[in-house]
């Protein structure tokens, strides 16, 4: 896993509100690279002031675990790493107890480049929320930690601490009694979109070096960089090793292709999305590389970036969750 190299420079608190019932767990800001004598503007991002306060532009609209009436799916929420306040989302649908079988397990990372959003957004809990009830799945929506306060690879590490804190329950010995009783370990999945599904193409790699057997990945609008520049990605890791760093760039290590240990890859793309081109860059890639197994491309036209986070009820919305519910069962 990436190593951090964290400046000793000075950090401040951020401005984004964390959830009222996990406040007392909100994790310190590490180390950071900010400097109090400049202000730096990311839109549509975040703003750092001179006195290191951090703005973003999207206010984070946080709810809390629940049983919906309407898909009869319970959440809850769960810290695994308390040092970082580290923390995952929960969700388990009706058919769960319902059934002798047991039932597959969603990894699910947001997205928001790597600096926005959460596990615990109205917009995340929403649609994990759906997607579990259509699929008759298990989620683990991981709540990771944010730059610019916590640089990359903070996020990455996050992640790969929660995929193993799941490993724990593999043998039914695990912490929590929903993934023991319930989750199915023949049948894993990652997904994330937009950066959340950068952040799963490393998981998948990861796995597969450690031997954590998954069953397939899915990333919606991927955030990948090619040979340009990106302000934002420039910023929040500051340790890049130039615009091929795998981070940006995954289609930079061809010969980790082949350690996907999983069967399966689910790329969605769409027309009028700015980061359409990467995710069929990687797309092609995957496809020459030595890697055994199947990947299938699904592009929308007429369609942006998280069309199906910003207009959940819409036909291509309703057609992508199909395609994913398909996927996983």
């Amino acid at each position: 896993m990436y190593t951090a190299k964290w400046p000793t420079l000075p950090y401040w608190i951020s401005s984004i509100n964390f959830p009222r019932h996990l406040r007392k767990l909100q994790p310190k800001p590490q180390p950071c690279f900010i400097m109090a004598s400049n202000e730096t503007d990311i839109p549509p991002f975040f703003r750092i002031y001179k006195d290191g306060k951090v703005e973003r532009y999207f206010k984070i609209d946080f709810v809390p675990p629940s049983h919906d009436p309407t898909t009869d799916v319970q959440s809850k929420d769960v810290v695994f790493s308390p040092e970082n306040a580290v923390s995952a989302r929960l969700f388990l649908p009706k058919s769960a107890t319902s059934h002798n079988q047991k039932l597959p397990l969603l990894i699910y990372i947001h997205g928001g480049g790597f600096t926005l959003e959460s596990a615990f957004s109205s917009q995340y809990h929403s649609y994990v929320n759906t997607l579990v009830a259509e699929a008759k799945a298990i989620a683990v929506s991981i709540e990771y930690r944010l730059a610019p306060e916590h640089a990359l690879p903070a996020c990455y590490e996050d992640c790969w601490e929660a995929i193993n804190w799941v490993k724990l329950h593999a043998t039914g010995q695990g912490p929590d009694p929903w993934l023991n009783d319930y989750a199915d370990f023949d049948r894993i999945f990652i997904a994330g979109d937009s950066a959340g599904a950068n952040i799963a193409h490393h998981m998948a790699i990861q796995t597969g070096i450690n031997g954590i057997k998954i069953l397939g990945i899915i990333l919606v609008h991927p955030f990948f960089a090619d040979d340009e520049a990106s302000q934002l990605l420039d910023f929040i890791c500051r340790d890049l090793t130039g615009i091929y760093d795998p981070r940006r760039n995954p289609v930079e290590e061809m010969d980790m292709m082949a350690k996907m240990e999983c069967n399966k890859v689910l790329v969605c793309t769409s027309e009028k999305d700015g980061l359409r081109g990467k995710g069929w860059h990687y797309y092609e890639t995957v496809k020459k590389s030595n890697w055994k197994g199947e990947i299938e491309l699904l592009d929308f036209e007429e369609e942006g970036h998280v069309f199906h986070l910003l207009n959940p009820t819409s036909e291509n919305a309703a057609l992508l969750m199909k395609k994913i519910v398909d996927f996983l069962n």
